[in-house]
């Protein structure tokens, strides 16, 4: 990114290397979800992908859409709008923060049921969906399948065709390492045309020569979603950390990020510290999400940022106090055990 800022202050920003790096890096992209690159958008945050999937689509009145009622806000509003076009949207309760399981969905859906909205890993409690499982009920159901990828997409694995995903949206900025407003946005290329853009430009509708044409036709791949130019800095942070990723093996850093989960978890304990979600298994994550019964949450995160260490402070919506902690592969057992010694110190362990 650093160095695309330089060469932009000394030239064009759109020199020649661009668009081929435009190229490579859906490439990437569509190695990381076993996608082909035509049906890879560049595009972030995760909430606009999410909205051009529920925008796009032509409902009909008493069309229903499913999602889940306490998801992240960005995965339930552009589904909650759909009211206004006379969709009925349903909205899914389970009895454990996240716990989406086929048998829970195959409760809500009916004949009228059209697409099915989900977040990968619930953004509170960790659990991670079997996607593939759900993927497979709604696809043989003819139900269409959006998927918010952010919280797995880079640290467990992920095939978008295996899995039946339709559409899928995740922002580079989480578990991918990558930066902020820029993230991947997958159609699958039989959808093309039940998704349509509702952004427009001229970089995804047909114009030769910048010439505006008397019928809007979109380009041929993904690129249809993308309405104008492209925040080229953010591509290229995106790509050097999916260069990264896909160095590294996704499944190597799934196993490593789930053993410093399960390292961290067994410091915390003992501390009197109880976990939110599952505590291990095919449905744990890298979220660890925990709290104290002695202690405030928000009294232990103040400790936490004072001493430097990062980890994010969350509220159910009774009120209560939450601290949610996201190793990554790249953090050590070493960091890990002071992030325990800190938090001994502020709820008063030994």
């Amino acid at each position: 990114m650093a160095e695309y800022a330089m060469q932009s202050a000394e030239m064009p920003q759109e020199f020649a290397g661009v668009l081929r790096d435009f190229r490579t890096t859906r490439e990437l992209a569509a190695t990381l979800i076993g996608a082909r690159w035509q049906e890879i958008a560049l595009l972030g945050p995760t909430s606009l992908g999410l909205s051009l999937f529920a925008n796009g689509i032509d409902w009909s009145a008493g069309d229903e859409v499913v999602c889940y009622a306490d998801d992240y806000p960005a995965n339930v509003y552009p589904w909650l709008e759909l009211a206004r076009k006379g969709v009925v949207v349903r909205r899914l309760q389970v009895d454990e923060p996240g716990a989406v399981t086929p048998e829970a969905l195959e409760k809500v859906l009916s004949p009228r049921t059209r697409l099915v909205a989900l977040a990968s890993c619930h953004f509170f409690s960790g659990y991670r969906l079997d996607v593939e499982a759900i993927g497979s009920l709604l696809h043989a159901r003819g139900i269409l399948f959006a998927l918010d990828a952010i919280q797995t997409l880079g640290v467990f694995p992920l095939d978008v065709c295996k899995a039946h995903v339709d559409m899928l949206s995740a922002d580079a900025h989480k578990w991918m390492l990558g930066p902020m407003a820029m993230g991947i946005v997958y159609v699958a290329e039989r959808h093309f045309e039940t998704v349509r853009p509702t952004l427009l430009g001229a970089w995804n509708v047909n114009s030769p020569r910048f010439l505006t044409q008397d019928k809007v036709e979109f380009v041929a791949t993904a690129q249809r979603y993308e309405p104008g130019v492209l925040n080229a800095a953010g591509v290229y942070g995106m790509k050097a950390a999916l260069e990264l990723l896909l160095a590294k093996g996704v499944e190597s850093i799934a196993a490593r990020v789930s053993a410093l989960r399960s390292f961290l978890l067994s410091l915390l304990l003992p501390l009197g510290f109880r976990a939110v979600g599952p505590l291990d298994g095919p449905h744990s994550s890298g979220i660890l999400t925990v709290w104290h019964p002695l202690v405030p949450a928000s009294k232990v995160f103040a400790r936490l940022e004072l001493e430097g260490v990062v980890a994010s402070l969350r509220f159910d919506r009774e009120g209560r106090e939450y601290l949610r902690f996201s190793p990554h592969f790249y953090n050590t057992e070493s960091e890990l055990t002071r992030v325990a010694e800190v938090l001994a110190t502020a709820v008063g362990s030994p």
